[in-house]
């Protein structure tokens, strides 16, 4: 297939830009490679601080960033972006921890991969972060306003990405906030994890249901452990209190 047709758009219609953050040349390297063959503007930071400094300057559409970084680590990082800009972040980390990885989401991460990796199946997680900025631009600039969803003593603004439980907001990362969407539009009925899988981050593989299973647990601890049920074996229903 052609870089062109492969090639995922930022929401104004140009080439979408990367920015890796990532400290092994060998990683970094192939990373980029693999990008700019899907027809990716990419730029590749080594370290902590000069990651911030390019993201700042580059103002990229998607973060590729590593948790292990000299100068800086990868938490830190995402921390100082997404308070001067929000913008998707996708983590790489060595280490197989929940407690790691729910560290990254509290901090602005939407996505996370363990290494190692498949490249293709990063390019996917990465294409599906793009498609979210350029669903979430159409929205808002939509004539006529999304309604917000109601359920009990939740209010989902999809227009203004906001969220507030009894009155009281609650800050989401985009990927939290699709994820919430998505188990909010159909209260009561169980969704697989390979559904909200497909649904929020366009991914159809099962490897990836773990990545469902820890933003749950990261909507939990924001939004209260009683509105999300597990079903065993099967996925998670939205369980609303408070109607």
């Amino acid at each position: 297939m052609p870089a062109a047709e492969a090639e995922t758009p930022a929401a104004d219609g140009k080439a979408a830009v990367v920015l890796v953050v990532e400290d092994e040349p060998a990683i970094a390297t192939a990373i980029a490679h693999r990008m700019a063959a899907e027809g990716w503007r990419v730029e590749v930071a080594s370290d902590g601080p000069s990651g911030v400094s390019a993201a700042a300057r580059l103002t990229p559409d998607v973060v590729v960033l590593d948790v292990m970084l000299p100068g800086l680590d990868g938490l830190e990082v995402c921390r100082r972006i997404q308070a001067a800009r929000p913008v998707p972040v996708l983590m790489l980390t060595a280490r197989d921890d929940e407690t790691d990885l729910l560290v990254g989401l509290g901090v602005g991460a939407d996505d996370y991969m363990t290494k190692p990796f498949s490249m293709r199946e990063l390019v996917a997680r990465t294409r599906a972060l793009l498609r979210r900025v350029e669903r979430s631009a159409q929205l808002a600039g939509a004539a006529s306003p999304t309604p917000a969803l109601v359920v009990g003593d939740v209010v989902v603004d999809r227009a203004q990405r906001r969220v507030s439980r009894g009155g009281q907001d609650v800050h989401l990362t985009p990927t939290e906030f699709d994820l919430l969407v998505a188990l909010a539009t159909s209260p009561r009925t169980v969704l697989t994890r390979e559904r909200l899988l497909a649904e929020v981050w366009d991914w159809v593989d099962a490897s990836g249901t773990r990545t469902v299973d820890s933003h749950v647990k990261a909507l939990r601890r924001k939004l209260g452990a009683d509105l999300i049920r597990t079903v065993h074996g099967v996925g998670y229903a939205f369980e609303p209190t408070g109607a």
